[in-house]
């Protein structure tokens, strides 16, 4: 709303005129208060004349040094809030005293007494009054047409309970310039809620261009996923940046406060509508029994914790190499117990310790006797193991054989792998690594049979280390350009949350050297996902139709080891489970008598740091690996021939 030349003029005006109009105006309903309280008494029309000024005088000479020494001149009325009323009342109390003491108490001939009470009531309500409308005259007006002129134009998404909470904190905060609602409801458009109208969602087309929309928020705590995906495939068409309420398990509070709006979350453009956790597989190894996690500190490993923490097992062994990030997830397990009755709080236990140190790993098992053992201690990155592949393999296979080895040694009873699909026909050293660590696990449940060793396969987890969707949200906010290596490249994404939950309740399903695999639903294109997530930030991608858009999409190219497509069966022949999003491989493998010499072999090769043998030793185990670049290792590359 643009400002009246009035409004202009009296904003445009010294401090010092300003508050000399001020005192003027305050004066003036001194005079007109004493002249209304004079006819209210006599219930008559009266004219200011011989002892009536002497009320009008000394409410003038009482009421403006009062002001002044409350600071009622030194607040700016725009801004003027409740500190500027309760000074106003705090000095029209003193007002009171004072001209009430003079014209009640003592009395003045020919001047009713009753003037000395009914002025200073009405005096308060004009000072009152007076600054309450300046406040929306020269502040109210002034604030929205700085939001209209420069904040963002807002539209909620939901007229529900969570939309009109979410509505009130809005209109707190002067940076939002809140429009309306938008709802499916067809009962509610046309209609207002607090003032605002609420519009159908086939009006966005119009409501953009007319209202100069620019962000939408999300008020559906309790949508379904798949109706988020709906709402926000129509919302990707408009130039929008939407954000978010969390789900309805995380408002427990009841209270919607701005705080609670965030960046949308892309698990709700890829994910499924998830299935509700089996509560007795997630119990069944965990409850009331000792705990281990190895790489307890990683994306995984962390969330397995949280998880694992929730299900109540006595004893919780993390370990992890890394000091920073033991203490971390160790901190926030514990922050998660402080409200836990003592007598039901899990023992933690965090240990710094290595995978592939077969002494410490022994000495950890033989203390604690874990019931199950979660191996999440691995190195995933395909880049960067690709460039230091002898520690690649000498973490993820020896590392894995350390633990499982020390896990039969001591009678765990369950020890979980956890795997991924670049095992399946791999291109690159990462994935070949974790194939043969998989092969070790299904040799060693031959030889091993008292202890239950299974492995879960799986694709990427959002959010993740090394994911590419935090990756994509720092270059959008930087401005880009958004890098993706390859225009045709697709990978298997799932919510670290669920993909943990059904690592746990296929664990409970294994019987002996099983291979699992987590249904991924369908792969998604990178591409795709990355201009997803640039449109629902508001912005445009800039490419050859669009010249003028916001954010560059560019191709990088495949990096050493890189596949197109990722895979979740090396065979073609998955088994279901009792879990709808598990499915049982039968993977071929070596026996232990032929593996367990090929593994002494290869640790000879590690130890000596030997990388084309260790790369002619892993294309020989892993019959499927054929590798896509030649070898990349740092130090095999910088070494003179």
């Amino acid at each position: 709303m643009p400002r009246t030349p009035l409004q202009q003029w009296t904003l445009s005006l010294p401090r010092v005129t300003k508050r000399g109009i001020a005192v003027l105006l305050d004066s003036v309903l001194c005079v007109v208060t004493v002249w209304l309280a004079l006819c209210l008494r006599l219930e008559s029309w009266v004219t200011l004349e011989g002892r009536y000024w002497w009320p009008v005088g000394a409410s003038v000479l009482l009421a403006i040094p009062l002001f002044v020494r409350h600071g009622l001149y030194r607040a700016v009325f725009r801004y003027a809030g409740w500190n500027a009323m309760r000074a106003v009342i705090q000095a029209m109390a003193l007002y009171a005293l004072g001209f009430g003491l003079v014209f009640t108490v003592i009395g003045l001939r020919d001047v009713p007494r009753s003037i000395g009470i009914i002025q200073p009531m009405l005096l308060l309500l004009a000072a009152g009054g007076l600054r309450t409308l300046g406040r929306y005259w020269l502040g109210g007006l002034y604030r929205q047409a700085l939001r209209q002129a420069k904040g963002p134009h807002v539209l909620i998404y939901g007229a529900g309970r969570a939309g009109q909470q979410l509505a009130a904190a809005l209109g707190n905060d002067s940076a939002q310039q809140l429009l309306g609602f938008l709802d499916d409801d067809e009962r509610l458009h046309g209609q207002s809620l607090d003032g605002r109208p609420v519009y159908s969602p086939a009006q966005l087309a119009t409501l953009v261009p007319k209202l100069g929309l620019t962000d939408v928020l999300l008020a559906m705590p309790s949508a379904s996923r798949q109706r988020r995906i709906q709402i926000l495939e129509q919302l990707r068409q408009y130039p929008l940046r939407v954000r978010t309420l969390p789900g309805v398990a995380d408002l427990v509070s009841g209270r919607v406060t701005f705080s609670d709006i965030r960046e949308l979350d892309i698990e709700d453009l890829l994910g499924r509508p998830p299935v509700t956790p089996d509560d007795d597989l997630l119990r069944r190894h965990i409850t009331g029994k000792v705990v281990l996690v190895t790489g307890a500190g990683g994306s995984i490993g962390s969330e397995l914790c949280r998880q694992i923490l929730r299900a109540g097992p006595s004893h919780l062994l993390l370990t992890e190499l890394s000091e920073y990030a033991l203490y971390q997830i160790c901190d926030e397990l514990e922050q998660a117990q402080a409200s836990v009755d003592p007598a039901r709080r899990v023992t933690l236990v965090p240990l710094l310790a290595s995978a592939q140190d077969p002494a410490r790993m022994s000495t950890i098992m033989a203390t604690w006797r874990p019931h199950t053992v979660y191996h999440a201690a691995a190195y995933k990155h395909v880049p960067l193991v690709e460039h230091n592949p002898v520690e690649g393999v000498q973490n993820n296979v020896w590392g894995t054989w350390t633990c499982a080895d020390a896990a039969a040694r001591h009678g765990v009873r369950n020890f979980v792998l956890i795997s991924t699909d670049k095992a399946v026909r791999p291109t690159n050293t990462m994935g070949a690594s974790k194939r043969l660590a998989e092969m070790v696990l299904q040799a060693m449940a031959a030889t091993h049979p008292d202890t239950c060793f299974c492995m879960v396969r799986f694709g990427n987890v959002l959010g993740s280390s090394g994911s590419v969707v935090p990756l994509f949200r720092r270059q959008i906010h930087a401005g880009g350009p958004v890098t993706v290596t390859h225009p045709d490249i697709t990978r298997y994404f799932m919510t670290i949350e669920e993909a943990s939950q059904l690592v746990i309740q296929a664990a409970a399903l294994a019987r002996g050297g099983d291979v699992f695999v987590l249904d991924m639903g369908e792969p998604v294109r990178i591409l795709d996902l990355a201009r997803r997530m640039v449109e629902l930030s508001g912005l445009k991608v800039r490419d050859e139709q669009h010249a003028d858009g916001d954010i560059e999409l560019r191709f990088t190219g495949l990096r050493p080891g890189e596949k197109l497509f990722e895979e979740l069966l090396i065979g073609n022949n998955p088994q279901p489970t009792a879990h709808p999003r598990i499915m049982k491989a039968h993977e071929d493998h070596m026996p232990w008598a032929s593996l367990a010499p090929q593994l002494a072999l290869l640790q000879g090769h590690l130890t000596d740091h030997d990388v084309v043998a260790v790369r002619a030793m892993l294309e020989r185990l892993v019959p499927d690996f054929h590798p896509s670049s030649g070898i990349v290792d740092w130090v095999h590359v910088a070494t003179p021939a």
